[in-house]
């Protein structure tokens, strides 16, 4: 039994990974057809690559984390812990905003974290969607569709800045006590002033301010200086891998064109309860070019359930690991707090981006 235990951990922890492993076999050996990459994915993948390595290697300089523990001083800790993570995702990602914030959430000596953990998942996906590279979905949509900085920009406006407006509100309405300021002085390394050179080569060149290739420049430093930085989480890009193929191989089964932009958002949104709205953007780009419709739908399909986006089960499985209040509780507030962000961003939509 001791023999299968890492087995079954490894199992459970890359679940994702094996399952679109396996869907991807058995949808390949359905159409009996090897699934096409594109150049477009191809370069998705490395820019991902590239992002994960740099933001690991700025992580572990612990620049990120002194700047946020500088939040803990004074009053409006609510104010300042979800305005910190929604322009944190937006540079960052979402994941690693979260994967930043819950910990130092969870360390403080307040009381209301639950909340404070849930409203910081909603406000990672927000602040997340207003740029190319504040989330995987955001990103490929971007470089698949080509899409001007500028106009991917605008169309996403509405959906960020009303859940930006509405966690300023909400924040004033949690009161918790003024903690202590922490003892603990966090040392930055000497590395985080190269990452920072690195990490704004890499986003240059997802704005084709520069040419591809600069982005390998972190992945070079990475294996030459510091391969600590290479640590990163290859399963997840392992698993983009495959859902690109799924998506290419479902493309020929089921042979067919979204061209409503309430169908795919609609559609976009409800799968990515189930499978995730990274997957599901993949999938519902080989149907459509109304981006700006799979756009919205594929971060609005981030709130709702804990499926809904990876962030969500970042900031969930941060929370119900460490030493909190009834999860049982926490995951009935999570859902009813993330799906009235969803019917939100349904009835945005509605309005403002038909």
């Amino acid at each position: 039994m001791k023999i299968l235990t890492p087995f079954i951990d490894f199992i459970l922890k890359e679940w994702l990974v094996i399952a679109s492993a396996a869907a991807l076999l058995a949808i390949s050996l359905y159409t009996k057809r090897a699934p096409h990459y594109s150049a477009s994915e191809l370069e998705v993948l490395f820019i991902l690559f590239a992002l994960f390595v740099a933001i690991n290697g700025f992580v572990q300089s612990n620049l990120i984390l002194k700047t946020a523990q500088s939040i803990e001083k004074g009053s409006l800790l609510a104010l300042k812990l979800l305005l910190a993570t929604f322009f944190l995702s937006m540079i960052v990602t979402n994941d690693i905003a979260l994967i930043i914030m819950v910990p130092l959430t969870l360390a403080l000596n307040i009381n209301r974290k639950d909340i404070l953990v849930i409203l910081e998942a909603i406000s990672a996906n927000a602040g997340s969607a207003l740029t190319p590279i504040g989330n995987p979905q955001n990103l490929f949509i971007y470089w698949f569709y080509h899409t001007p900085p500028s106009q991917f920009i605008k169309t996403i406006t509405p959906f960020s800045l009303t859940f930006f407006i509405l966690l300023i509100v909400i924040s004033f309405f949690i009161k918790i006590p003024k903690i202590p300021v922490s003892k603990e002085a966090v040392i930055v390394e000497k590395k985080a002033f190269i990452y920072s050179i690195l990490l704004i080569a890499v986003l240059l060149s997802v704005f084709h301010l520069l040419p591809l290739f600069s982005a390998s420049l972190v992945i070079i430093y990475a294996i030459i200086f510091d391969k600590k930085a290479l640590q990163i989480d290859y399963a997840l890009l392992f698993t983009f891998l495959f859902f690109f193929g799924i998506a290419d191989n479902l493309k020929v089964i089921l042979a067919t064109n979204l061209n409503r932009s309430e169908h795919i958002f609609i559609l976009s949104a409800l799968a990515s309860q189930i499978m995730s709205n990274v997957p599901a953007t993949l999938l519902f780009a080989k149907f459509t070019n109304n981006w700006q419709a799979l756009l919205w739908g594929s971060n609005a399909g981030g709130f709702g359930s804990l499926f809904g986006s990876l962030a969500n089960l970042i900031a969930y499985k941060l929370y119900i690991n460490s030493d909190q209040a009834d999860i049982k509780r926490f995951t009935i507030k999570f859902l009813i707090i993330g799906y009235i962000a969803f019917a939100i961003s349904i009835v945005l939509f509605n309005f403002l981006a038909k």
